[in-house]
């Protein structure tokens, strides 16, 4: 059995990335004997990380207090849906150049070390193999080329982090443009989508 991980994190109800990565998710989902489950950051935001957790992140797990253990329940609740997904489908809409700050907050739940990541010899080695990632975008402009693509820290930063924890087999789905009005912006999601439909 496949399962598939959708996290989505647009602060908009309508959101672009938000619908494209759904179709996406459900298409993946709808093959044989798979299950989808669904993480809406905007809906549920996440708490930010603060010093009990930065302190507890990096204590060994015998060593851990209660206050300690209790720190991280969110994060080991996001960690076992993150390491029972096959494939992982991510939305973000850009806001100033990045990702919403819910997903900043997601990404600094499960980056753990020992458990996502470790460093050996040869440096840092990510813990989370064998899966395949999507990384649905949505913004104003263009940035996948051109004069602002030195500005784009939204699918750019996120491909790191995921290859940081060892998810390095990502596909990027860019709806951009949105912002240089409707007709752009409909040829935007219809090329997304397409490329979803396209998808095997």
């Amino acid at each position: 059995m496949s399962h598939v991980l959708l996290i989505t994190s647009s602060p908009r109800l309508d959101s672009h990335s938000t619908r494209v990565a759904r179709k996406l998710a459900e298409k993946l989902a709808s093959r044989g004997d798979s299950s989808l489950t669904v993480r809406d950051l905007a809906g549920q935001p996440l708490p930010h990380i603060d010093d009990s957790f930065a302190v507890a992140r990096n204590t060994p797990p015998q060593l851990l207090t209660s206050a300690q253990k209790s720190a991280l329940t969110m994060s080991d609740e996001l960690l076992a849906e993150l390491l029972a997904a096959d494939t992982l489908v991510v939305a973000a809409g850009m806001i100033n150049f990045g990702i919403p700050s819910s997903l900043k907050a997601y990404v600094d739940h499960v980056v753990r070390p020992g458990v996502t990541f470790r460093y050996g010899e040869k440096g840092p080695e990510g813990l989370v193999r064998g899966k395949k990632a999507y990384i649905v975008v949505a913004r104003g402009g263009v940035y996948s080329q051109g004069p602002m693509q030195a500005f784009n820290f939204q699918d750019t930063y996120l491909k790191v982090a995921l290859g940081f924890i060892g998810i390095t087999d990502v596909e990027v789905i860019a709806v951009e443009g949105i912002a240089f009005g409707p007709e752009v912006a409909a040829k935007a999601v219809s090329s997304a989508l397409r490329q979803v439909e396209a998808i095997a």
